[in-house]
C-alpha cells in the first residue's frame, strides 16, 4: 500500500497573485511512513518545534520585529520569544490607533501564523527548511509527482479545465500510473500493483472539487488513463496534525519558488524524489510554452527508457 500525500503551492485562480499553481503529491509505502515520521519529529525536536506545524513559507519570511531587537541572534530562544511578543504587541496595539482594519486584520493574521518559529533567526529557519529538504532528498523510496501551471500559458489555450482540475487529474494519473509500474519492475516479475491512496491537506472548498473529481476517475478514469490502483476518494486532513502533509507543503513550495523566483537550493534537494523511467522525470511536468528550458523542462522531455531489471 502507497499513501500520497499531496498540497499545494500559489493560487489557482487566474491572474491571482503567483504565476504559477502548483500541486504536489509525495507517495511513500505504509511500510516506510513510521520512519519517515519519527525523522520529521526529530527534526522538529531539534529546532524547538515539537509538535508544531512546519509551514515552509510562513517559516522562511523575514520578521521584521527581530530586526529591531538588538543582539537578537546571541539572546537564549525563550528571551528572543519574549522580546519579539513585545514587540508584536506593541505593533498591534499601534495598528488598533491608526483605525485601519485591513492592515491590522492582515498583521495579526501574520503574527499568527508565524508565533511558532519566532525563537529561530531568520539563518537559523532557512538552515532548518534546508535541513528538512536534505532528510526528505534522503528518502530513496519516495517518489515526487506534481503539476506546476504556469498560468499565463494555461490562460492562452482553450481549456474546458481549470489549472486545479488539470492539477488533480495529472497528479491521479502520475501516481496511478506509478502503481502499476512498481509490480511490473520489481525483480522482473509481473505481479498484481499495491494499492494507494491519498491524504490531502483539508480545504473546504477543495474536497468537495476533488472529492467530486475522483469518484468520476474511478467510473471513467482520467484522460490518460484507467484508475485501478487508486481506493477511494482522498482522506482531507489537517496539516498541522500531520506531518508527511507539511512535507508535501515543503516539496509544492520549492518547486513554486524555483520556477518563479529561480531559487535552487530547496528545488534541486526536493527534485532528487521526482519518479523516473530511467533518467525521463515522468512524475513532474512544467505546463507551459515548449521553448522552456528549466531544469523540469529539460528532465520531463527526455525520451524515455524504461528500467530493466537485472537478471
Amino acid at each position: 500500500m502507497m499513501i500520497c500525500y499531496v498540497d499545494e503551492s500559489g493560487v489557482p485562480e487566474i491572474p491571482g497573485n503567483t504565476s504559477h499553481y502548483i500541486l504536489c503529491g509525495l507517495s511513500i509505502s505504509v511500510g516506510d511512513w513510521r520512519n519517515c515520521d519519527e525523522a520529521v519529529a526529530a527534526f522538529k525536536r531539534r529546532y524547538g518545534l515539537a509538535d508544531q506545524e512546519i509551514h515552509t513559507a510562513w517559516m522562511m519570511r523575514a520578521y521584521r520585529e527581530q530586526e529591531t531587537i538588538a543582539n537578537f541572534a546571541q539572546l537564549p530562544p525563550a528571551q528572543r520569544r519574549q522580546a519579539v511578543t513585545a514587540a508584536r504587541t506593541r505593533e498591534i496595539h499601534r495598528l488598533q490607533r491608526l483605525n485601519q482594519p485591513a492592515l491590522y486584520k492582515q498583521t495579526k493574521k501574520n503574527f499568527q501564523k508565524t508565533e511558532p518559529y519566532i525563537h529561530l533567526t531568520r539563518a537559523e529557519r532557512s538552515a532548518a527548511i534546508r535541513e528538512l529538504a536534505q532528510i526528505v532528498a534522503g528518502w530513496g523510496y519516495a517518489r515526487l509527482f506534481a503539476e506546476c501551471v504556469d498560468k499565463a500559458h494555461f490562460a492562452a489555450l482553450v481549456n474546458n479545465k481549470t489549472p486545479d482540475e488539470q492539477a488533480f487529474e495529472q497528479l491521479v494519473t502520475r501516481f496511478e500510473a506509478h502503481l502499476q509500474n512498481v509490480s511490473r519492475w520489481s525483480n522482473n516479475v509481473p505481479g498484481p500493483p499495491p494499492y494507494g491512496f491519498l491524504v490531502h491537506d483539508n480545504n473546504e472548498t477543495v474536497a468537495k472539487r476533488h472529492t467530486a473529481l475522483m469518484r468520476r476517475f474511478h467510473t471513467s478514469g482520467t484522460a490518460w488513463r484507467e484508475v485501478r490502483s487508486i481506493i477511494e476518494t482522498p482522506l482531507f486532513v489537517d496539516s498541522h496534525l500531520t506531518s508527511m502533509v507539511q512535507i508535501a507543503d515543503l516539496c509544492s513550495y520549492a518547486l513554486r519558488r524555483y520556477l518563479e523566483n529561480q531559487e535552487e537550493d530547496l528545488f534541486d534537494l526536493i527534485f532528487t524524489r521526482a519518479d523516473r523511467v530511467g533518467t525521463t522525470a515522468v512524475g513532474v511536468r512544467h505546463f507551459t510554452d515548449l521553448a522552456c528550458v528549466c531544469k523540469i523542462c529539460a528532465a520531463h522531455r527526455r525520451p524515455v527508457i524504461p528500467i530493466v531489471a537485472g537478471p
